[in-house]
């Protein structure tokens, strides 16, 4: 595959960053798509990744799909379209390491499709965000309408949905749609700040409590605690827990050094 044009994965200190630029406002195409798939996919493998921010610039998160692209297409070219589009989502999501997404200006549809793929958003003080679908006419096609339900319920869910508004950052954080909102400049320093946090934690117990939360939420309740237990019982054989352990008895919470083995 050629280098990428639009999406860079840059490493640093335990931290990875998807970045996205494709002027002027990183419109969602099926070439930015296949290329957060692949940087997605190199974040997951790589043992010098600990965490991953996804960060569009200091202008704007990503303002949606490149809608002239998607107009010329039809219900039945659509089908595979959507497919892979949510694909190169669902990599990002699945990424078994914290992943935190920077969002400066608008995050709308497809863009804040994106973001809800991370565990954590950092919203800058004048990010819009929202999901605008329903205003052309259609419904979000890449997880709007089922990551933000599970993010914040069905009624809120259903009010950005169905309006097609756009919400600024306070109002976003106090919807739970946000983790944290600073002001525009600092919204890069903060995630990256919030993920070298996460990457100095151990690695393997980091991934099993992404994967025991993440996929308990799609079942009930019994097969959520049996998958924690055997994802908890599994730590139990890493390097990582037998250092945990021993540093908090010698030394106390909050001092281990893991390695990730």
């Amino acid at each position: 595959m050629a280098d990428p044009e639009f999406v860079t994965l840059q490493v640093e200190d335990g931290v990875g960053t998807i970045r996205l630029d494709r002027p002027k406002m990183n419109a969602i195409d099926e070439q930015l798509h296949w290329e957060v798939r692949g940087a997605a996919m190199e974040a997951a493998e790589r043992a010098d990744v600990r965490a991953v921010v996804v960060y569009g610039g200091e202008r704007v998160f990503a303002a949606g799909a490149d809608i002239k692209a998607m107009s010329q297409l039809d219900g039945s070219t659509m089908v595979a379209w959507g497919r892979e589009l949510t694909a190169s989502f669902t990599a990002v999501a699945r990424i078994p390491k914290p992943v935190i997404a920077a969002v400066t200006g608008y995050a709308l549809g497809g863009g804040y499709e994106l973001a809800l793929c991370a565990d954590f958003r950092v919203l800058g003080t004048n990010a819009k965000i929202g999901q605008p679908e329903i205003l052309l006419g259609v419904i979000p096609g890449a997880g709007g309408t089922q990551r933000l339900a599970r993010l914040v319920g069905p009624a809120k869910a259903k009010d950005l949905v169905f309006t097609g508004r756009h919400v600024g950052a306070e109002e976003a954080l106090a919807m739970g749609l946000a983790d944290a909102v600073v002001p525009d400049e600092e919204v890069y320093p903060t995630a990256v700040a919030m993920a070298r946090k996460f990457a100095a934690g151990p690695p393997l117990a980091l991934a099993a409590a992404k994967q025991a939360i993440d996929e308990g939420l799609d079942g009930d309740l019994d097969a959520g605690l049996a998958l924690e237990s055997r994802l908890f019982a599994a730590l139990f054989d890493t390097e990582d827990q037998k250092a945990g352990m021993r540093s908090f008895l010698e030394s106390g919470p909050g001092k281990a050094t893991f390695t990730g083995r």
